[in-house]
């Protein structure tokens, strides 16, 4: 390859990544606006007590196998795979391939659906003890359980789909998936709850139409890019096995956000009632800005790292990755400190209503700031297990993850003591700061130096904007936002004019100390505007 295209190629890439990260991100946000409007709905009518308690438990376990081995661990393994198949052998390969595939994932999601229902009683012992002494909370939630446990069959197909359609340069139809969980869940709480004795089992069967309803979506566009499912297909192609090696360390490499967070989720069942719900709905808004631009760009991102380790070109690849830890960094530092600072009267706005009364606001925001501490490490993770992802090695993120697994376990315990269910948040930051360092360290060994000089410099200007941001959006918010009795208009008002001021304020501050990253930002949004 000659010089001059060398040093093209990543500005190329750049491009694609910001393009594809703008078309994830505006398909999550829509997502996360709706995924909101789903919890508001859930804590008007449900609070934050038995029913929701054991709503939230019996979920947990169908989206942590949703992370452990389907967006996670499958996507993962299939994505470098699909792609070099796909550089080397032609797309009706490829394609024979991936139908393969769908064969196979189709007939374990089934067994693992049917094993996981029969042995709810189990599961739910095991990873809530503390709802063993209470027989209508432990019952209601193996319900709850049972019913939601086939949605981890649709999702993983849907997954898989994801893995095809984002190789071959389609992210919309992946990334709007969620939404339609979203708005299965809100209806089934108006149509389905009222008409029965239980009424958060209503919940639990919009989960399932939720999960019919992704992977109906995933399908017309798949045949638009001619993937064609009927087509003859071997029932086990050999490149399956290879899917499976690395698959298999990336099952706790991909999830441990989420492993960590069901290990929170375990001990504060052992807490007063309410502890789960309030970690609850403190991680849904700190996954607002997770979703909509870390796990946006590494999705984006992953296909590109995965053509240019194919290619074997680690100097475009460490120019990616660069560029994918500076954009994410620039965003997810300022909104860790803007979801600190006004963590209170976001909750507020969002959840007292009902049943959820002031005390429940002031408890979820006491983890939402415990949580919102290890924002930028949950965000940089996910690009640096990328990268190792598209280097095919799946091996060294899971070894990484068990440490930090660890970690989690050792501090929670200490720490659920002192500050209860928000110990429990803060251990999950903690073990993921840990996370990242091991992961950084071990990639530097990997790849030598990834520009860590020009990395650090636009961390020091974002971390520093974001500081003097901070403290104008606290000044702001404790002048116009009145303290407990706001009304609805009052918070939203209050929260609007911060959030306008702190982003005003971010911004002319990066455009004063010259970030090439606000460049990048708005290129995104140019591009989400022309299209719209």
């Amino acid at each position: 390859m000659k010089k001059t295209d060398s040093s093209l190629q990543p500005v190329s890439e750049n491009r694609k990544v910001a393009k594809a990260a703008g078309v994830v991100g505006g398909a999550t946000l829509l997502s996360r606006i709706l995924g909101f409007v789903r919890d508001v709905v859930i804590a008007f009518f449900f609070g934050a007590g038995l029913s929701s308690d054991a709503f939230f438990v019996a979920f947990r376990i169908p989206n942590l196998l949703r992370r452990l081995f389907a967006e996670g661990s499958l996507s993962i393994a299939f994505i470098p795979v699909f792609s070099e198949y796909l550089a080397n052998r032609g797309r009706d390969e490829a394609f024979k391939m991936a139908r393969s595939a769908i064969i196979l994932l189709s007939i374990i999601l089934a067994f693992t659906a049917m094993a996981g229902i029969l042995l709810s009683p189990i599961i739910i012992r095991v990873i809530a003890p503390g709802f063993i002494h209470s027989p209508e909370k432990l019952s209601i939630t193996i319900l709850l359980t049972r019913i939601m446990f086939p949605y981890i069959f649709f999702i993983g197909l849907v997954a898989l789909a994801m893995g095809i359609l984002n190789v071959l340069g389609h992210f919309m139809a992946p990334a709007l998936a969620p939404v339609f969980l979203n708005l299965a869940m809100i209806c089934s709480v108006f149509i389905i709850s009222p008409h029965l004795e239980n009424p958060i089992v209503g919940l639990a069967i919009g989960v399932i139409a939720g999960g019919i309803l992704q992977l109906a979506l995933q399908i017309p566009f798949l045949i638009k890019k001619k993937f064609y499912f009927w087509k003859k297909t071997p029932f086990f192609h050999p490149e399956l096995k290879k899917i499976g090696r690395l698959m298999i360390p990336a099952i706790f490499g991909a999830a441990v956000y989420q492993i960590n967070i069901l290990i929170g989720t375990l001990f504060a069942s052992l807490l007063p009632e309410g502890s789960v719900s309030y970690l609850y709905y403190a991680d849904r808004l700190v996954q607002f800005p997770l979703g909509i631009f870390a796990i946006a760009t590494a999705t984006a991102v992953l296909p590109s790292l995965s053509r240019q380790a194919a290619a074997n070109d680690m100097d475009a690849l460490k120019k990616t990755f660069t560029f994918a830890m500076k954009l994410v960094l620039f965003i997810t530092i300022p909104s860790m400190v803007g979801l600190i600072v006004l963590r209170e009267p976001i909750v507020a706005l969002l959840f007292k209503r009902g049943a959820f009364s002031y005390e429940a606001v002031r408890l979820t925001a006491f983890a939402l700031l415990c949580y919102s501490i290890g924002l930028w490490a949950f965000s940089a993770v996910r690009i640096v297990v990328a990268t190792f992802y598209a280097l095919q090695d799946t091996k060294t993120p899971a070894k990484m993850a068990v440490y930090s697994i660890i970690a989690n376990i050792i501090s929670g315990i200490i720490l659920m003591g002192p500050l209860g269910h928000g110990g429990l948040a803060l251990a999950t930051s903690l073990s993921s700061i840990l996370n990242l360092g091991l992961l950084l360290w071990m990639l530097k060994i990997r790849l030598g130096s990834l520009g860590w000089h020009s990395i650090s410099a636009s961390v020091c200007k974002t971390t520093f904007c974001s500081i003097l941001m901070g403290v104008i959006v606290w000044f702001v918010s404790i002048n116009i936002i009145p303290a407990q009795n706001s009304t609805l208009t009052e918070l939203l008002a209050g929260i609007a004019i911060s959030v306008t001021m702190g982003s005003i304020v971010y911004g002319l501050l990066s455009f004063l100390f010259k970030s090439p990253e606000l460049a990048s930002v708005f290129e995104i949004a140019a591009q989400r505007y022309k299209k719209n």
